[in-house]
């Protein structure tokens, strides 16, 4: 009898604790300016790398004023495209899109030019990253 009471105390139990799990959200904070980001700094890139990708410099929002990151390889990822971070005005105010990888066609577009391997002549262009 008191064994009953404790696994109903402890399922009890776990189960508050189970609730009082908070959710987590996957959602994107917009970052708006007023004014539009500055030209883009030249940057000397670099010789490409086997099994990289080099991702160009780019103005950030932050802390209410634009702020330059410095390009920077990324590891390729197969079967996923790098889309850059940008800019878009939208009713006179200036939105950051914040880029990063995105899946490519059906997944299966290896060297990122948007063209499935199925269809593609040269899946693995090795000029294409």
């Amino acid at each position: 009898m008191k064994l009953r009471k404790f696994l109903l105390a402890g399922i009890c139990g776990v189960s508050l604790i189970g609730a009082a799990v908070p959710v987590v959200a996957n959602a994107q904070v917009g970052i708006y300016f007023n004014s539009a980001p500055p030209p883009a700094r030249y940057e000397v890139v670099p010789a490409a790398r086997r099994g990289y990708i080099w991702v160009p410099g780019y103005w950030d929002g932050r802390s209410r004023r634009h702020v330059w990151v410095t390009g920077h390889w990324e590891r390729a990822r197969n079967g996923y495209n790098y889309v850059q971070p940008n800019w878009i005005q939208r009713d006179n105010r200036w939105q950051l899109n914040r880029g990063g990888w995105q899946r490519g066609p059906g997944g299966r577009d290896r060297d990122g030019d948007g063209v499935r391997n199925s269809r593609d002549r040269a899946p693995n262009n090795p000029y294409r990253n």
